[in-house]
């Protein structure tokens, strides 16, 4: 009798609980997926959106020059997103500071650990009032979250010094303060003092920041290596890169031995009134670092506003053909992105920035580069795809197929790898380069005064069903 108490009680109180599991389940127990809020595309600023499509890649017309490196095929892109412009002066600076200003943070920080340095409370707007102020955030125990705990004591203190120092969470809530007269303390002075050259070696008897200081650090996966591995772990293709960021200016002095272009040297990448003009002197590894600082900085904006948002795709570099699509501008068989077959218009004008004789450089009106929104843009909205400055892309040159081959530390002795194809023709190359089929390549590690880039950004917003293929969003 007791038993069958207790049994009917036991169903009872199953019955309840089931109803009530099923009660609080949205899902109805039907196959609904995982829950999330609806995907909505941000267009990323200054760039355009590239429609997907297929289109014939390669020589359009007589390979006059014999180069016998661009046989016509049929290439199909997905939807891209595309800097309307090269990258400028201007917005690679913006880079640059970042770098500066993050390796001064880590070196003061890093420094009042060392010293057992604390906050002294004067830390704000104006700057620190000691060096203890711009100790790393996750610095004191009593304050961190027990993630933050976890990973200090398991991580930040062992291993070498960028291996300790690697996760830690800069305070940059401490304004730096670069004015000499205004510097709080003696260790604050030695963190800057050595960001600089010394008196004797400054130009012109300004203070100048040692440039060689100024590396990014980032880790990327190899996924074509894990692709072609038949085993391993993911930490056996997760590559760490270190990449001086400040562009080579002496290229403008190597690059024509027999020019006056010191002028250029001088003041062409830091001066504000070229701010607007492409950066050169730029190498292949250093745009695809500059591409991981975009994607970094981006998300790093997402995460400090603390919602709901999801982080962006990453940046990166154009493929060849997604950069001979996008050059063409939605013209078929085009010669050049404009659509003729000369650099001329009906009034005369030329329509890109190149060299139109024999050494006039000046005939098209420009001697160098010209602003990076210069004359007119092609059917994408895109300008200076023809000229101006050639283009990196993330593809490696071979002269016997389109190969897309992106690796950041290419095997020894593999020049396949180490030269990397850059489009578009420049300042310095008569009009034959600026045909938009039209290869030439450049090595991954050098920097020239006549090549720049601009980046890519997958697509991946919903397409219209009337518009298959073009990547419009509903």
């Amino acid at each position: 009798m007791i038993t069958q108490i207790y049994m009917k009680k036991f169903i009872a109180f199953s019955t309840i609980l089931v109803t009530l599991v099923s009660c609080g389940s949205s899902d109805k127990g039907e196959l609904v997926g995982v829950q999330g809020k609806k995907w909505h595309p941000e267009k990323p600023y200054g760039m355009t959106l590239i429609p997907g499509g297929a289109f014939i890649m390669g020589k359009s017309d007589d390979d006059l020059a014999n180069v016998q490196d661009a046989p016509t095929k049929t290439v199909t892109v997905r939807s891209f997103y595309m800097d309307e412009t090269e990258i400028t002066n201007s917005e690679y600076r913006q880079f640059v500071e970042w770098v500066k200003d993050s390796t001064i943070y880590m070196k003061l920080a890093i420094l009042a650990d060392e010293m057992g340095q604390t906050s002294t409370g004067g830390g704000g707007k104006k700057g620190g009032a000691s060096i203890g102020d711009y100790a790393f955030a996750d610095a004191d125990p009593e304050k961190m979250t027990p993630y933050d705990k976890y990973m200090y004591e398991n991580y930040y203190s062992i291993g070498t010094e960028d291996d300790q120092f690697a996760g830690r969470k800069l305070n940059k809530k401490v304004k730096l303060i670069k004015e000499t007269s205004k510097y709080p303390d003696e260790y604050y002075v030695e963190v800057m003092d050595s960001m600089y050259l010394p008196a004797a070696e400054s130009y012109n008897g300004l203070r100048t920041i040692n440039v060689n200081k100024l590396e990014f650090s980032y880790t990327w996966m190899d996924i074509q290596a894990a692709a072609k591995a038949k085993t391993g772990k993911r930490s056996d293709f997760i590559r760490k890169e270190k990449v001086p960021v400040y562009p080579d200016t002496t290229s403008w002095i190597k690059d024509f031995a027999y020019s006056y272009n010191e002028p250029m040297h001088n003041d062409y990448f830091w001066h504000q009134a070229y701010s607007d003009y492409p950066v050169v002197g730029v190498s292949w590894k250093q745009a695809k670092a500059f591409c991981a600082w975009r994607t970094l900085n981006k998300n790093a904006y997402i995460k400090s506003k603390k919602k709901k948002q999801d982080l962006i795709n990453t940046f990166r570099l154009p493929t060849e053909a997604e950069w001979e699509y996008a050059a063409r501008g939605g013209l078929e068989s085009a010669t050049y992105p404009w659509g003729s077959l000369y650099a001329k218009n009906d009034r005369g004008c030329y329509l890109a920035n190149f060299k139109p004789n024999r050494g006039d450089y000046a005939a098209d009106e420009a001697l160098y580069t010209v602003e990076a929104k210069s004359y007119e843009p092609n059917g994408y909205n895109l300008y200076n795809m023809a000229g101006n400055v050639s283009e990196w892309t993330d593809s490696s040159y071979d002269a016997a197929a389109y190969e897309y081959v992106s690796t950041m530390n290419p095997t020894v002795g593999d020049l396949k790898n180490k030269r990397k194809v850059i489009r578009g023709g420049s300042w310095k190359d008569v009009a034959y380069f600026l045909q938009v089929s039209t290869r030439d390549y450049e090595y991954a590690d050098s920097a020239r005064s006549y090549i720049g880039f601009r980046t890519v950004q997958d697509y991946m917003g919903t397409q219209t069903t009337g518009n298959r293929g073009t990547g419009r969003s509903k």
